[in-house]
């Protein structure tokens, strides 16, 4: 049992860890994609 708890503590933490760095890193994505895309029309003219 005690060699199951270690492996969650150093196994889990870094997954759950990874998995919100991952998920707050694609809304700053989506976020910097749009503005490109904006930019873009910006650039040719279009607002």
């Amino acid at each position: 049992m005690e060699q199951m708890l270690g492996f969650i503590a150093n196994v889990g933490f870094p997954i759950v860890l990874s998995v919100y760095l991952l998920v707050r890193i694609e809304g700053k994505l989506d976020d910097l994609t749009r503005s490109i895309q904006e930019l873009a029309r910006a650039v040719a003219g279009g607002n």
